[in-house]
């Protein structure tokens, strides 16, 4: 029941900001800094040596880098030049990292930046010559919290053919932060992990991890016994655990409607090694190099003796199902504490005694509510991929970001009107008010932030192209469809 209220407080009070930060607790970025290094950017560039890009995981579409490198020339006179010692050191309190090295010093310096594979490192040169200055300084990102904004400036005085005193580069780097994934390598020794991929017309599955020390005590496991629910994310779903010894493991379907597979595959689960799998509608495409080396057929492991007992442990994926394209995050987050009641219209509801969803509701409501906040999450982080435009003051080539989140604000009307459904299916219609106004004020306020997003794009950027045109009347639409449905929702006795 703890589980089951969570899940529906999450809903019930704003699905769209649940894990977002408030204002007052929320990364600020060091404005003065920023502005600064645009100014010198912007007045003494070198528009044709500009390097800008933007890297992303190509499994997770999740941006792990981008780039904006200037070479620059300018005099020390100029207003720019002489404001970046005094931004720095005002936008110090923003940031966790910050260093001034002056001509001079035999210190070179070279950014590390980690990639998402952990299996090397890049670097970027920032400071190359004894003859240079440089103020560096590192922040946390604030839409992306694996990600650091670095902002960084290195420049020689001397009499150059360009007729300016002063010739240097600007750096304004976004990376993932190599605090966290130097810490993932250092325990990757232990770390077991699944990665998987499904058919096109099975990627709207669930699938159910469980443990166990021996084949026999995973043979004796109880259905709800799993130890994670991972969702599958554009036909592909991972999932990772810290492991001090080899254990027994099992990989188990949920179906879309909430009801497990009769079918399942059990596993070697050993510290350090990666199984691969591809399922498809019937049956699926094992990793046979894990099972020679680590697995079944390696002599070692822990599922083979009850093999020899005639026990089958693999079976096939046999049942079909369909449905819409499900996006889905698998953290729904700490910190709820169970209680027995919540007020509506003055009386009080025991959720002991009047809600009693079946488990595979339960499960079904855990994959529809973490369906909504990973359509959400989408939405924002394809709004954020939009701020390399923002600053360089275009949208010129950002089409293809507006089209996906139209894409993705069409999806999300989908499954929240599927998620109503079916919350409404499982309470014979009658869901307190409280809920409906709860639900339809967290849907509205993720559009009206949407909204007020296309505000300070035409503000900062000028007229909007038209696949952004087309992405404000779509969330202006919804706002208005959600409006009336939650005026004619709350009227509803």
């Amino acid at each position: 029941m703890k589980r089951l209220f969570t899940l529906l407080l999450i809903a019930c009070s704003t699905i769209a900001v649940i894990h977002a930060q408030s204002a007052a607790s929320r990364q600020k970025r060091p404005e003065k800094v920023i502005v600064t290094l645009n100014a010198i950017i912007d007045h003494f560039g070198e528009k044709e040596g500009l390097s800008f890009s933007i890297n992303r995981n190509p499994n997770t579409n999740i941006i792990e880098s981008s780039e904006k490198i200037s070479a620059f020339s300018c005099h020390t006179t100029d207003a720019s030049f002489e404001a970046i010692a005094s931004s720095f050191m005002a936008d110090e309190p923003l940031c966790y990292q910050i260093l001034h090295i002056t001509p001079g010093s035999k210190q070179h310096f070279a950014l590390k930046m980690p990639t998402s594979d952990m299996l090397k490192n890049n670097y970027l040169n920032i400071r190359t010559k004894e003859s240079q200055e440089m103020w560096y300084m590192a922040t946390k990102n604030p839409e992306n919290p694996q990600l650091r904004d670095v902002y960084a400036i290195a420049w020689e005085r001397g009499d150059f053919k360009s007729g300016k005193d002063v010739e240097g580069t600007v750096f304004m780097i976004t990376s993932l932060r190599p605090d966290i994934y130097e810490k993932e390598l250092a325990s990757s020794k232990k770390t077991f992990k699944i990665v998987g991929r499904v058919d096109e017309n099975i990627k709207d599955s669930l699938y159910n991890i469980y443990i166990a020390e021996t084949a026999d005590e995973l043979a004796a496991i109880g259905d709800d016994d799993y130890v994670a629910c991972v969702p599958v994310i554009n036909k592909r779903f991972e999932w990772q655990t810290e492991l001090e010894k080899p254990m027994a493991g099992r990989l188990r379907c949920i179906f879309p409607d909430g009801s497990l597979c009769s079918a399942w595959i059990n596993l070697d689960f050993v510290p350090g090694e990666t199984y691969n799998i591809t399922v498809h509608n019937g049956y699926y495409d094992g990793d046979q190099d894990y099972e020679r080396r680590v697995g079944r057929y390696s002599g070692r492991s822990l599922l083979n003796e009850r093999q020899k007992r005639g026990n089958d442990d693999v079976a096939v994926v046999d049942d079909e199902w369909g449905g819409d394209t499900v996006v889905v995050d698998d953290e729904l987050g700490d910190g709820w504490e169970e209680v027995d009641t919540i007020p509506t219209d003055g009386r009080v509801i025991s959720l002991k005694d009047e809600i009693k969803p079946t488990p595979e509701q339960e499960m079904r409501i855990e994959a529809q509510s973490t369906a909504l906040k990973g359509n959400m999450d989408a939405i924002k982080a394809t709004y954020s991929s939009l701020e390399p435009f923002v600053k360089m003051g275009s949208l010129t080539g950002s089409d293809n970001y507006f089209k996906q989140i139209i894409k993705l604000n069409k999806e999300l009307d989908v499954k929240f009107q599927d998620y109503i459904k079916y919350l409404k299916g499982i309470f014979d219609d009658a869901l307190p008010p409280i809920w409906k106004k709860g639900l339809y004020e967290g849907i509205l306020k993720f559009y009206s932030e949407q909204s007020q997003a296309y505000g300070e794009l035409y503000k900062n950027v000028g007229v909007l192209p038209k696949p952004a045109k087309d992405a404000q009347r779509q969330v202006n639409q919804l706002m208005e469809k959600y409006m009336k449905e939650m005026g004619q929702a709350l009227s509803e006795h």
